[in-house]
């Protein structure tokens, strides 16, 4: 599902950015740096939809995507601080969007299974949030966000919280979710060496521009 955003603005509270264009191509994986403060929340709030387009031409998958409801974007979306739901366990967490898009029961198991494998949420089905550690509800907030297999994944700061041994084992997880090219990602980062590892385009958010990097 590509991605194209061609001279988009919006403003959060007294804080605008903009006018931004940057293209991102069906199966990439994109990665968004830039100074704390500069606006990578933000963008990646207009192309989920949280935050209004007030100018300019918003496409997802070649679809004029500027008035879709968040829900219709199908869009997988990781904010920074995970925003767990207070009342859910981690399996509900994991079967949310399977059980919103009406997927049916086996199915919903069959995905829950596969992520509690992957991101080694096994003995924390049962937990609520309250229970969990930074890294935890990160891991949680990250298979939240993919169990739905979205076409378009929106990741911010999605590796801050975790130890070495679990950074490493999300980054090759993310390295196979680049590779099958299943999913096309925008991750939005400080750590240059993820950006070094993952991403196959490299932008740069500045003075309210993205800039392509090599």
């Amino acid at each position: 599902m590509s991605l194209r955003l061609e001279q988009c603005s919006t403003a959060v509270g007294t804080f605008p950015l903009g006018p931004i264009s940057m293209d991102l191509p069906s199966g990439a994986y994109g990665v968004l740096m830039g100074r704390t403060g500069s606006g990578k929340t933000t963008l990646l709030e207009l192309i989920a939809g949280l935050a209004p387009l007030m100018a300019g031409d918003l496409s997802i998958a070649g679809q004029a995507s500027n008035h879709l409801r968040p829900a219709d974007r199908e869009i997988g979306y990781l904010p920074q601080d995970g925003v767990l739901f207070d009342t859910m366990t981690v399996e509900e967490h994991l079967d949310f969007a399977p059980r919103f898009r009406g997927w049916p029961k086996a199915r919903r198991q069959e995905r829950v299974s596969e992520l509690a494998e992957r991101l080694e949420l096994n003995p924390l089905l049962m937990r609520m949030p309250a229970g969990l550690s930074g890294g935890e509800r990160q891991r949680v907030a990250l298979g939240r966000a993919l169990a739905g297999k979205p076409k378009l994944l929106l990741l911010d700061e999605p590796l801050s919280a975790l130890d070495e041994q679990m950074h490493s084992e999300l980054c090759r997880y993310l390295e196979s979710l680049r590779d099958r090219g299943d999913v096309t990602v925008l991750h939005v980062t400080h750590n240059p060496q993820e950006a070094d590892r993952l991403g196959t385009h490299r932008f740069r958010l500045e003075d309210g521009q993205v800039l392509a990097t090599s």
